[in-house]
């Protein structure tokens, strides 16, 4: 029996979740704007947040409330950070997360806070505030795709996943996940918000061990520019509506299936940011493979698909191995050079210390697609890991050099 596949509906997907989203004036176009998640019961909640030393006002407010180990409802504006806004924006998020409790009738710690966009701009918190009921009333278990819309800012497409799982007695459980991102990206978390649902019973500390190794082998591994914000957070609800036994253990058979399952989502929805980096036109994989330990595996891939100058080459169609090698080098970790082996999916550039003359023709196919795959095989021991990135445009620099103005 299948113990995994994917499905539709984002956080809708599992039992007893709903979504809204609506535009409330935030944005000057007018777009959608403030979204909604809501569990119809409390749910056991984790989240792991930016290691940004500044953190905006909602962030700190939202890991406050998750401490206390439940959440019901998760609210977002997009279009304002709401970050280096001083106490103005701390009271902000209180207001915010006051009035969603008292219009959906649960504790005002039941709230998560979020906010995506310009940074220390004073959150215009009268539309928001006015746009809550409206929000509340358009809840259903079919607005996922409008809740995806409205936490978008640069993206240019909304990023859900789900899937369904089977556990070891038949029992069918669901995660669903959504998330924005697009600039900013960079491991340790990024300019990125993800949110993911799941009817699984579940511990909360189980639950928090699962999302932290999860997001560290996904959210954790994606790289657009070198950027982190201020504002990054991934949150986990999981209410209990499969009904299955609790999973209070992480040598439970039904914990390592949920695993997959959260990871399989948060890989998914890792790679979609990756792929819309602001201005990208390709996606990039970077395999390490064969290094000592998997703390050095995961630094050079993130060294690789951090490197400027490497996706300035993706992005040329370049096939300059050089610039991977010397991010290899440059990543703190333990190599051999004389191991080293580098290829452009099976198209081998450099190996053993030595470059082999390639068919150049090749390597411009190779490169010239919307999803490349680099290997670095470093031949000295069993461990592997692998990061997502894009490559680096002309359109980035558009982009930001007017993203305020």
């Amino acid at each position: 029996m299948t113990q995994l596949k994917f499905i539709q509906g984002g956080v809708c997907a599992p039992l007893g979740f709903k979504a809204s989203g609506i535009a409330a004036g935030l944005k000057k176009s007018l777009k959608p704007d403030l979204a909604l998640i809501y569990s119809e019961v409390s749910a056991s909640a984790a989240g792991v947040y930016t290691k940004n030393a500044i953190k905006a006002a909602p962030l700190l407010l939202t890991k406050k409330h998750v401490k206390n180990g439940k959440l019901q409802a998760i609210i977002t504006n997009s279009g304002n950070a709401n970050s280096c806004t001083g106490k103005n924006g701390t009271h902000h998020a209180q207001q915010t997360a006051k009035k969603l409790a008292q219009h959906l009738k649960i504790d005002t710690n039941l709230v998560a806070v979020s906010s995506t966009g310009v940074i220390g701009v004073p959150l215009p918190i009268e539309k928001l505030l006015n746009g809550i009921p409206s929000l509340v009333e358009s809840l259903n278990n079919e607005s996922n795709q409008l809740m995806a819309k409205a936490i978008l800012t640069t993206d240019t497409f909304i990023k859900e996943s789900a899937v369904e799982i089977t556990l070891t007695n038949g029992e069918i459980a669901k995660i669903g996940g959504v998330a924005k991102g697009s600039g900013m990206i960079h491991p340790n978390m990024a300019t990125m918000l993800a949110y993911i649902t799941t009817d699984i019973n579940i511990t909360q500390e189980i639950l928090q061990k699962a999302l932290t190794m999860a997001v560290n082998e996904s959210f954790n591994m994606i790289s657009v520019d070198g950027d982190s914000s201020t504002n990054d957070m991934a949150l986990i609800m999981a209410n209990g509506c499969a009904n299955n036994s609790e999973i209070s253990l992480l040598k439970d058979n039904n914990y390592q299936i949920f695993y997959q399952g959260l990871l399989s989502v948060c890989v998914d929805l890792a790679k979609q940011i990756a792929k819309d980096g602001e201005g990208a036109s390709k996606l990039i994989t970077v395999n390490v493979t064969n290094a000592k330990t998997s703390k050095d595996a995961k630094k050079i891939a993130k060294s690789i698909i951090s490197s400027s100058l490497f996706k300035s080459a993706v992005f040329g169609n370049d096939a300059n191995w050089g610039r991977i090698a010397c991010a290899t080098g440059y990543a703190d970790a333990y190599i051999n050079p004389n191991k080293l082996q580098i290829s452009i999916a099976q198209l081998i550039l450099f190996e053993k210390g030595i470059p082999l003359a390639f068919d150049e023709d090749i390597a411009l196919r190779l490169l010239d697609k919307p999803e490349i795959t680099i290997n670095v095989d470093l031949g000295i021991g069993n461990k592997s890991a692998t990061a997502w990135g894009c490559d680096l445009t002309y359109d980035y620099i558009k982009i930001n050099a007017s993203y305020r103005t």
